[in-house]
């Protein structure tokens, strides 16, 4: 009579393990895909970033040198926030990280441009020095 009853406990037994593999893979996946829920949140810190990188480039004018890069940091926005509004949160963020690397590109740029103006400028400067050296050096009077 005991090995009767030993036979129904290792089923019952072997059913309740697999009831809790079971158990324990729902509780697993039902954890893993929380932990993407929340990793898919609107990405607020980067097009705010992005919004900000935008404003520092506009208010270092650089549209007068780089117009294209500022524009695509604006186009790149507009289509994060539009990924937003689409619920599509990787791409929103991935493409607001990119409005801001092209504004902060663009002004970069446009303080390079502004730099060789300067440079240039200074050069011209000291060209005409020279020049003025040399006169008087050999007696020409201006």
């Amino acid at each position: 009579m005991n090995t009767f009853i030993a036979v129904p406990l290792t089923r019952t037994l072997l059913l309740s393990k697999k009831r809790c593999k079971a158990l324990f893979m729902i509780m697993a996946t039902t954890l893993l895909l929380g932990g993407c829920a929340s990793a898919l949140k609107a990405p607020t810190a980067e097009v705010e970033a992005a919004e900000r990188a935008i404003g520092n480039a506009e208010r270092a004018q650089t549209t007068r040198y780089t117009s294209t890069e500022l524009n695509n940091a604006r186009t790149e926005l507009a289509a994060a926030r539009s990924a937003v509004i689409a619920r599509d949160m990787q791409q929103a963020r991935q493409l607001a990280l990119q409005a801001q690397a092209s504004a902060e590109l663009a002004l970069a740029r446009a303080e390079l441009i502004k730099a060789q103006a300067i440079n240039e400028n200074m050069q011209q400067s000291i060209d005409v020095l020279k020049q003025e050296v040399q006169r008087n050096l050999s007696g020409v009077r201006p």
